[in-house]
C-alpha cells in the first residue's frame, strides 16, 4: 500500500494522512461535525482567489510573508486566537466558511514524489470518519459512494482554484504590487498602539501608478476586482481586534515596535 506523507510535511489542521481505500475502509462512514475543534487556535486560514469576493465581507484578507505568498483569511490578529469560533469550535455567527476548512478531513495528495497522480486521502484522527453506524457510507460493493464522489470533485475543484490563486499571486508579483504590511490599532484607554506586521498587502500607491496597459490587463483578467476585495477587507482588522478585546484575548504590549 502507498504510504502517506510524513507528519512533518502535513498541512494546517492535518495530524495524520491515510489514502482512502475500498479495502481498509470498506465499512467506514463519514458524518457531519457540529463543531470544529481544529479551528480553535488557528488565526490564519489559507484562501483561494476564487473566494475573495465572498470572504472579504467577513475576514481581513492578507498575504503571507516571504517569497511565495499565500492569501490568508484572518480569523484573529494574534497567534492562537480565533474570534469566529467559541471554546468548543462552534461558529459564533453565520459567516462564509473558507473551502480549506470545508475540505477537511479530506485532501488530495501525491503519494509518490515522482508521480503526478493525486490520491484522495483523509485525516484518520478526525472524528468525522470512522466505523460509525451513522453517517454516509464511503463504499458500497467496493465502489466509492456518491458522497465520496462529491468530496473528490470538491477536492479537485479546490486544487484547480489553488492553481488559479498561484497565477493571481504571480501577477501581483510581476506588477510589484505587494509590500510588507503594517497596521496600527489604538485600543481605547491605552496610550500605546498595537502594531501588527508579518504579512503582505497590495500597495495602493503602486496600484494608482500602474501603466495603463498593465492596469487594463489586470482589469480584463479579473485580477483588479480581487485586489479591491482584498483592500476593502483590510478595514475589518479593527473589527477583529475589537472582538479580541471583547473576549479578553489581546496580549499586553511589552514594547511598541519601531515603525
Amino acid at each position: 500500500m502507498a504510504t502517506a506523507p510524513a507528519p512533518a510535511n502535513l498541512p494546517l489542521f492535518y495530524k495524520d494522512l491515510a489514502p482512502l481505500s475500498s479495502v481498509d475502509h470498506a465499512d467506514f462512514h463519514a458524518r457531519p461535525l457540529d463543531k470544529a475543534d481544529f479551528l480553535i487556535n488557528q488565526h490564519a486560514i489559507p484562501l483561494t482567489s476564487d473566494e475573495f469576493v465572498s470572504a472579504c465581507r467577513f475576514f481581513p484578507i492578507v498575504f503571507s510573508a516571504g517569497d511565495n505568498p499565500v492569501p490568508l483569511a484572518l480569523m484573529g490578529l494574534n497567534e492562537g486566537v480565533n474570534t469566529f469560533v467559541d471554546d468548543e469550535g462552534k461558529l459564533v455567527n453565520p459567516v462564509y466558511v473558507p473551502a480549506y476548512i470545508r475540505r477537511y478531513p479530506f485532501l488530495l495528495a501525491r503519494l509518490q514524489q515522482d508521480s503526478e497522480e493525486l490520491s484522495l486521502c483523509f485525516d484518520p484522527t478526525s472524528n468525522a470518519i470512522g466505523k460509525f453506524e451513522e453517517g454516509d457510507a464511503l463504499f458500497e460493493n467496493g465502489q466509492p459512494t456518491a458522497p465520496v464522489q462529491a468530496v473528490l470533485e470538491f477536492c479537485k475543484n479546490f486544487e484547480e482554484a489553488g492553481q488559479r490563486t498561484g497565477m493571481f499571486v504571480d501577477e501581483l508579483k510581476k506588477a510589484d504590487l505587494l509590500i510588507d504590511g503594517e497596521v496600527s490599532i489604538q485600543q481605547e484607554g491605552s496610550d500605546k498602539p498595537y502594531i501588527y506586521r508579518g504579512f503582505q498587502m497590495v500597495d495602493e500607491n503602486k496600484l494608482r501608478e500602474l501603466r495603463g496597459d498593465v492596469l487594463r490587463k489586470l482589469m480584463q483578467n479579473g485580477i483588479l476586482g480581487l485586489i479591491f476585495a482584498h483592500l476593502f477587507s483590510l478595514q475589518l482588522m479593527r473589527e477583529v481586534f475589537a472582538e479580541q478585546v471583547k473576549a479578553g484575548k489581546v496580549p499586553e504590549i511589552v514594547e511598541v515596535p519601531t515603525v
